[in-house]
């Protein structure tokens, strides 16, 4: 006898093996929204057998673990359509994605739009079909001879340690190398939809070759797909990409560069006003201003680690194997520069925490295929902040780097579709970290306890952490639904060591500090093309590169528009006059176009009784008020960060 423990409480008694799914049958507690289940915390087939006591949980679409499972099992539906309609394409690698699902395919064929339609259909029947899908486990050499025929597959198997058992998935005439889990059947996919096509280097290695990527969406429920395709549809008219050039916030140039955006005037102006919101928070909040070098010799880094880490990640300039010449590479962070702070000279205990910001340029040598208008860039600005202290400080001062960053992401409107992950090791990839074992039990120890202590509710993403220490993420939900890192807090007491950080302690002893890495906002770029979709395009009137419009009728009334704009520059605000011959409605048109949160409208009434007529982006006509009430309102929305 053994016994099976569900999540929602039930418990169900077995004298003999049996599958996830007839135990909760058994137990009453099965339906058809079950997609997969958790077996002692590890994802599992619904047909999984159990032979021992178990905790079991069972997941729904609802759950980040079904929509994986469904939508992996959906990317083999693709690959087993491909081959169907294309029988020399190889299929490569199709995972599930945050949000649906791709395959890479090695093809003659091109997937055109109506290619990807044809296919569409395919996977249609597919699904009618009904096909059981199981798991079948081979030898490293039968699954060598079983996948022969396509040499991505027999890759991935060589690369698999020697002896090791390999799963494979059937459905139908279908096989794919895959570690699971997958669906019960590919009847329960009830609505899918191929999205685009695009190129893609095998493994990412733009020395490999060139794939095409086909990438879909899927769910249990038609009306699920419609209401997904009605918000890409709404997605894709706040795309950053598409407002932000034709709002004139940036723009880009072949010649210049992929990843490589210009920051037009308003653009530049929405930056600045961040930057520097953040630069006088962080100074009330005891931080010292420093600037550091946008360069170093390959020295600085080989001390850091990041050499031996994240080279392919740097710009180098010259060559990194001639040790005859000095090399010099962009600095990927500011971490190793803003130590030298600390260097300057002896520390005491008294002299920590110290806390060192920059508003900091850093470039990353991104991939192509990653390159996405002002989210993924080559050369980007961040709030970047280094706290160098004590042990009995980490806590006190983690607290106050997240509630900096919260306050800043609650400020401009983004923290609530925030999520955060605390990204750990992986200590079966030892070479992709620096540190032994036990520092690194013993720094995430200690980030667990201030993240609990801090009642921060997080998700654990094992490999994510940075090769010098674990990290909270702060992630952001974009309007597609993908998520991105926004902001970083840091825990690091292995660098301290490399640069032979220390100072004295109350014993008169050295020891070595404690450093956590952090942002504030993260970087601006990528902040900018979340708050253009976010808002679309209509910021907040304290963040706009135009805060006030004034639209005189005609000429008559620009020399009063003069006086009214002169008033409002006096207090700070970024005024500009429409003076053209053009007529008010035309005007007023081309203000709403342009996001302008007010517009003042000024006729021979207004300019006798020195007045304005006021009209709110959002709010629509105000009427007339003297230009001392519309500057106190004014002024009011933008101290108190108002959002309309």
């Amino acid at each position: 006898m053994f016994t099976v423990t569900f999540s929602c409480g039930a418990v169900y008694e077995a004298s003999a093996p049996l599958s996830v799914f007839d135990a909760a049958k058994e137990a009453g507690i099965i339906s058809r929204e079950v997609l997969t289940a958790k077996v002692n915390g590890v994802l599992c087939d619904m047909t999984h057998i159990l032979d021992a006591d178990a905790d079991v949980t069972l997941c729904t679409f609802a759950d980040d673990e079904g929509k994986h499972v469904f939508w992996h099992t959906t990317a083999h539906i693709l690959a087993q359509a491909v081959t169907r309609l294309y029988p020399n394409a190889k299929p490569t690698i199709g995972p599930a994605l945050e949000n649906g699902f791709y395959y890479d395919f090695d093809s003659e064929e091109t997937f055109s739009p109506e290619a990807l339609a044809k296919i569409e259909a395919e996977m249609q029947k597919i699904v009618k079909e009904n096909l059981l899908i199981k798991r079948v486990e081979l030898t490293r050499e039968e699954a060598i001879a079983k996948m022969q025929a396509n040499e991505y597959k027999v890759q991935l198997i060589e690369e698999l340690p020697e002896g090791s058992t390999i799963s494979c998935y059937e459905q139908g005439e279908y096989t794919d190398l895959c570690v699971g889990p997958h669906l019960f059947s590919t009847g329960a996919v009830k609505a899918l939809k191929l999205t685009q096509c695009t190129g893609a280097y095998w493994k990412g290695d733009q020395n490999n070759k060139m794939l095409q990527r086909v990438y879909g969406i899927s769910f249990p429920k038609k009306d699920e797909l419609k209401n997904y395709l009605a918000a890409q549809e709404e997605a894709r008219k706040r795309d950053h990409n598409k407002i932000g050039r034709e709002l004139e916030y940036f723009t880009t140039v072949d010649t210049i560069g992929q990843g490589l955006p210009i920051l037009l005037p308003k653009g530049a102006k929405v930056i600045q006003t961040l930057q520097r919101w953040v630069e006088d928070e962080e100074a009330k909040r005891g931080y010292l201003l420093t600037k550091t070098p946008l360069m170093a010799k390959s020295d600085l880094y080989k001390i850091s680690g990041h050499w031996d880490h994240y080279l392919d990640g740097m710009f180098v300039l010259g060559d990194p194997n001639d040790e005859t010449k000095e090399c010099f590479a962009l600095r990927p962070m500011t971490c190793p520069f803003q130590y030298q702070v600390f260097l300057n000279r002896a520390r005491s205990y008294r002299d920590l925490p110290m806390r060192l910001g920059e508003t900091s340029t850093l470039f990353r040598n991104e991939d192509s295929g990653e390159m996405h208008g002002l989210i993924r860039v080559r050369q980007f600005t961040i709030s970047e902040g280094h706290l160098i202290l004590r042990p009995d400080q980490l806590e006190e001062e983690f607290k106050g780097c997240l509630e900096l960053a919260k306050y800043c992401l609650d400020t401009v409107g983004m923290l609530e579709n925030c999520s955060f992950r605390f990204s750990q090791w992986d200590p079966n990839n030892r070479e992709k970290y620096i540190g032994t074992d036990e520092q690194w039990n013993e720094a995430q120890g200690i980030m667990k306890k201030i993240l609990d202590d801090l009642g921060v509710d997080y998700k654990i993403g094992i490999g994510e952490a940075a090769f010098y220490g674990p990290k909270l993420d702060i992630q952001y939900k974009n309007v597609f639904g993908k998520e991105d890192t926004i902001v970083t807090i840091q825990v690091d007491q292995l660098l301290a060591e490399q640069f032979g950080m220390e100072y004295t302690d109350s014993n008169d002893k050295k020891v070595r500090p404690y450093i956590i890495h952090r942002t504030s906002l993260g970087c601006y770029e990528r902040t900018l093309a979340y708050l253009i979709e976010k808002y679309a395009g209509a910021l907040p009137m304290w963040m706009m590169p135009t805060q006030v419009k004034i639209l005189p009728f005609g000429q008559e009334q620009v020399e009063y528009a003069k006086k009214v704009k002169a008033e409002l520059d006096s207090h700070g605000m970024r005024v500009e006059i429409d003076a053209r011959n053009e007529t008010i409605g035309y005007k007023i048109r081309a203000a709403q176009l342009e996001k302008i949160p007010y517009m003042l409208i000024i006729g021979d009434k207004e300019m006798q009784s020195e007045q304005v007529a006021v009209r709110a982006r959002k709010a629509g006509d105000l009427g007339a008020m003297s230009l001392a009430d519309f500057t106190a309102r004014a002024l009011e929305d933008i101290r108190t960060f108002a959002k309309d």
